[in-house]
């Protein structure tokens, strides 16, 4: 059995940017357009008008004040509210591969490793371009690496049990160096036209490199451990899949794009998040003031103090727990990864810390590590 640990991480961030400012003029000019078009049955009272945002409530409901995505220009037309993104040749990369080509170089450069040195590559990530062929097989060809590749998808928890596939195979010897690379359009499944989410979501893309820790060139995590979890619920769904469906089925269905009862998702997610990584940390002999940092997945501030409470015993000072959300919106499997990546370069060897992430599913995934 061999030992695996994280040696290197990065982090791809797409340029354009849009504020909860921005945000909150495409959407009130789409609603004062779907208004004016449904001023008919609002006045007979068949249905309801629909409701401005603002900046204020954005912040409000989920900490978040502004968010990266691959194209702003179409999220921003009110005649559009949903990106554009060109459709590729079969003879170029996909926008995925390519998102993650980034991240993986990044990651590959602080371990000191190049493409070559990979044999196992997971594309771990909630939103898929395509069914077939697997994008992991894509990126492997662009990193020129070795071995095999697949993809996966637990929602925001992908990258989390992505780790702790890639960290058994490492434990067993299947593979040498794994990356895990989760490249996430979230704009493309947000449904920009719905008041109570369309602030939500953000897109990026994260990588780690893991590998055996004897066989590490510089400082890097040990992974003392990972654990995953499940429980099916349909409180977060989204239903537009790969299968075809006819015109007919697509129409006025609001769940083919992302849709959750966020105070069910509230209530019932976070006894669950926090028992999981108690557990697993018990498991391991690990206590609270063993901790030096929690890097949880980054959905809402409000979520993550809970969390950061229940596991600590107390308020947890900033430091111990870094928020991204402010600036990156969720990102769903990415967030966790993207505070693990910004916020870990200052520890020391010894400091211990939890990566965790959650979501639909419902999942949970969490992974121990500790700086050597």
């Amino acid at each position: 059995m061999f030992q695996p640990a994280i040696t290197g991480h990065g982090v791809f961030t797409p340029s354009a940017v849009i504020t909860n400012d921005e945000l909150v003029v495409a959407f009130n000019a789409y609603a004062d357009r779907w208004n004016a078009e449904h001023a008919e049955a609002i006045a007979d009272g068949a249905v309801e008008p629909m409701q401005p945002s603002s900046a204020a409530f954005i912040t409000n409901a989920s900490g978040i004040e502004q968010r990266h995505v691959m194209d702003k220009t179409g999220v921003l037309d009110p005649a559009r509210m949903f990106p554009k993104l060109r459709a590729r040749r079969d003879e170029e990369p996909g926008i995925m591969a390519e998102m993650a080509l980034d991240a993986c170089n990044s990651a590959l450069r602080m371990a000191g490793r190049s493409g070559a040195d990979v044999d196992l590559v997971i594309c771990a990530a909630s939103n898929h371009e395509r069914a077939y062929p697997a994008i992991a097989i894509e990126i492997q060809a662009l990193l020129n690496a070795q071995g095999l590749a697949f993809d996966m998808n637990v929602a925001c928890s992908s990258a989390t049990f992505g780790i702790q596939a890639a960290a058994d195979m490492i434990r067993s010897g299947s593979v040498r160096r794994a990356l895990v690379v989760s490249p996430e359009i979230c704009s493309g499944h947000l449904e920009w036209r719905d008041r109570d989410c369309h602030f939500i979501f953000g897109d990026v893309a994260t990588a780690v490199l893991i590998e055996r820790d004897e066989e590490a060139n510089g400082a890097h995590f040990t992974i003392h451990g990972t654990r995953c979890a499940t429980a099916f619920s349909n409180n977060i769904r989204n239903n537009n899949g790969f299968l075809r469906r006819t015109r007919d089925q697509m129409e006025d269905r609001r769940d083919m794009q992302f849709m959750q009862n966020g105070r069910k998702v509230f209530k019932e997610v976070l006894p669950m998040v926090s028992a999981h990584i108690l557990d697993h940390m018990a498991a391991a002999g690990w206590q609270a003031q063993d901790l030096k940092r929690l890097w949880l997945h980054q959905a809402n501030k409000t979520m993550n103090d809970f969390i950061g409470r229940k596991v600590l015993g107390r308020v947890p000072a900033p430091s111990e727990q870094p928020n991204i959300l402010q600036d990156y919106a969720n990102t769903s499997s990415a967030g966790s990864i993207i505070a693990f990546s910004k916020h870990s370069g200052d520890l020391s060897p010894g400091d211990k810390g939890v990566i965790c992430s959650f979501g639909a599913g419902y999942s949970v995934g969490s992974v121990l590590v500790e700086r050597a």
